[in-house]
C-alpha cells in the first residue's frame, strides 16, 4: 500500500509562501489521483487541491484557486503544493493522500493518507 510522507510545513508570515512535498512510498503514482487536504482545530478536513492523474487539469478549492498550485514531478515520484499569498486562516495540518484511480475531490474519495505536516501562518 502506498503511504505518502509529507515534508515542508512550518511557520510563515501572512502574504508569504511555503512549499510542501509529498513522496508516496513504493510504486509510481503517475496514473493515480493525488490530493492535498487540510484540517484546522475544530473543523472538518477539507480538500485543498487534487491532481486526478499526471497531466490532468487540477482541481482547487475556491478560496485557494489563485494562491495554491499542485505540481507533480514524475521522475521523482513526488507531488508538491506551492502555497503563495498565505493568510492566517490557512493555518492547519496539511495532508497528502492518494486514491489509485481518480474517484472524486473530497477527502472521503482518498484511501491512503500521510501523517500530515503543520502549517502556521502569522499575521
Amino acid at each position: 500500500q502506498v503511504q505518502p510522507v509529507e515534508t515542508g510545513g512550518g511557520l510563515a508570515q501572512a502574504r508569504g509562501s511555503l512549499s510542501l512535498s509529498c513522496a508516496p512510498s513504493a510504486r509510481s503514482v503517475r496514473g493515480d489521483a493525488m490530493g492535498w487536504s487540510r484540517q484546522a482545530p475544530g473543523t472538518e478536513r477539507e480538500s485543498v487541491a487534487v491532481s486526478p492523474w499526471s497531466g490532468a487539469t487540477a482541481y482547487y478549492a475556491d478560496s485557494m484557486k489563485d494562491r495554491f498550485t499542485i505540481l507533480r514531478d514524475n521522475a521523482a515520484n513526488t507531488v508538491y503544493l506551492q502555497m503563495n499569498s498565505l493568510k492566517p486562516e490557512d493555518t492547519a495540518v496539511y495532508y497528502c493522500a492518494t486514491s489509485g484511480a481518480f474517484r472524486g475531490q473530497a477527502p472521503a474519495d482518498f484511501r491512503s493518507w500521510g501523517q500530515g505536516t503543520q502549517v502556521t501562518v502569522s499575521s
